[in-house]
């Protein structure tokens, strides 16, 4: 993924950054797909020393990650600084973990320093998934656990659709497959990789709706392809009315495709990243559940 990014990294930290105050009120989803995430980490024998958010937003997760591990040091890091002020809200005197603003690419954290990282909904707004995983690999101690989730490509495909039948212009971001993800945890160098998928439906009175809490948590198109003009009212009004056509019972259907995974980093030094590298996916661990 190297090259031309795929996303601007200035813009995005723009954006989170501006929606510091209105992202909790918003993140409904990613509320519910942490709580799924640090779950599943009660299924792993895991007693870390020293654990890191990455892309902690508020610092939910880490005041959570805190409470689970409260033997732990926990290093909450996000790219926006707007994020990491709004965390201290949530840095209780029992539940105290460290703030960290940092590139996910280019981690301020020595070799084999962290136990833990655990990443929600973060990965997706990563121009390089490489980098990132790679200094992932490295900051991981060994036998250091990585669990994530990130969204796949049928999220918001309705917006999409109703998008292409508009212009042939980059709207909605692109988002990697499951399949994409395995193998970049493998070529980094990352272990017994687990996926699987669940997908959600959400429903919104209106699209303005959908759009208003994306931007609220801070979800504004990155695209280095982007249009960069402002939406015209023609061009805005025959998105409206194409997504329309998917109303169901006076509701927009509004789809996230949400990725779990989970990797081991080896016993040993880090090693350079592996060319033509397989990913293993266990096939019990896959799962596609559809909720309403």
């Amino acid at each position: 993924m190297r090259g031309e990014p795929r996303l601007e990294r200035a813009h995005v930290r723009r954006s989170f950054d501006r929606a510091s105050t209105s992202y909790e009120a918003a993140a409904v989803l990613q509320s519910r797909v942490r709580a799924e995430l640090i779950e599943r980490l009660a299924l792993v024998a895991l007693e870390p020393r020293t654990v890191l958010d990455l892309g902690c937003g508020t610092g939910q997760g880490a005041r959570e990650l805190r409470r689970r591990f409260p033997r732990a040091r926990v290093i909450a890091l996000d790219l926006a600084p707007g994020m990491l002020r709004a965390a201290r809200r949530h840095r209780g005197l029992l539940r105290r973990f460290e703030r960290v603003c940092a590139d996910a690419a280019r981690l301020p954290l020595a070799t084999a320093s962290i136990d833990l990282v655990f990443s929600n909904l973060m990965l997706q707004w990563c121009d390089d998934l490489a980098a990132v995983l790679g200094e992932v690999r490295r900051v991981l101690s060994p036998g250091g656990f990585f669990a994530l989730s990130t969204f796949g490509p049928d999220t918001l495909s309705e917006l999409r659709a109703a998008w292409a039948q508009v212009d042939a212009g980059a709207h909605v971001s692109a988002f990697l497959d499951m399949h994409d993800v395995g193998d970049a945890l493998a070529h980094a160098g990352l272990t017994e990789p687990v996926l699987d998928v669940e997908r959600v439906r959400l429903t919104y009175a209106s699209v303005l709706a959908l759009v208003h809490d994306l931007q609220a948590i801070g979800a504004r198109n990155a695209l280095a392809a982007r249009h960069r003009g402002l939406t015209g009212p023609r061009r805005w009004r025959a998105m409206t009315a194409a997504y329309e056509r998917s109303r169901e019972d006076g509701r927009m259907p509004a789809t996230f495709e949400v990725i779990y995974g989970a990797a081991w980093a080896p016993r040993g030094p880090p090693a350079a990243p592996r060319a033509g590298a397989e990913v293993r996916i266990a096939p019990g661990a896959i799962g596609r559940r559809s909720r309403s």
